[in-house]
C-alpha cells in the first residue's frame, strides 16, 4: 500500500528482519530503545497476523530484548504494546507492536503499567 508508512518505509530504517517481519527504532520514542516490529503485509492490526506471523513477531520481541539490554545495563524492565483501531489510539492502520525499554525512575509511580491507557484506571 504505497500510501503506508510501514509499507513504503525505507530500507536504512530497518535494524533486522525474520520471517515478513521487521523490526526498527520508533521515529517518536517514548524512551531510548524504543522499537516496533510489524510485517512486511499490510494488515490492520494484531488480530489480523497468522498464527505463524504472531510466532515470528514473538522472536524478534525477544531477539530485540536480547540487544538491548547487552547494550544498556540501565534497562529494568519493558512495556510491550500495540493499538487495535481508532478508539485503542491507533493512529497508523497498519499492525505494529511497540517493545519499549523501561528504567528504573524514569516515571514517579510505574504501578500499573499499561493500564495508564485511562490515565484514570492506572493505579488500583
Amino acid at each position: 500500500m504505497k500510501d503506508c508508512i510501514f509499507c513504503a518505509l525505507a530500507d536504512e530504517r530497518i535494524l533486522m528482519g525474520k520471517g515478513g517481519m521487521l523490526l526498527i527504532e520508533d521515529a517518536y520514542p517514548v524512551t531510548q530503545g524504543h522499537s516496533l516490529v510489524f510485517p512486511k503485509r499490510h494488515v490492520e492490526t494484531w488480530f489480523d497476523l497468522s498464527d505463524e506471523e504472531r510466532a515470528t513477531l514473538d522472536e524478534l520481541l525477544i531477539q530485540q530484548r536480547k540487544v538491548l539490554l547487552a547494550s544498556d545495563p540501565s534497562i529494568t524492565g519493558f512495556n510491550i504494546g500495540t493499538n487495535c483501531g481508532e478508539a485503542a489510539g491507533q493512529t497508523i492502520p497498519h499492525c505494529h507492536v511497540h517493545l519499549i525499554p523501561r528504567r528504573a525512575g524514569d516515571v514517579e509511580n510505574p504501578r500499573g503499567g499499561v493500564r495508564g491507557v485511562i490515565p484514570e484506571q492506572q493505579q488500583y
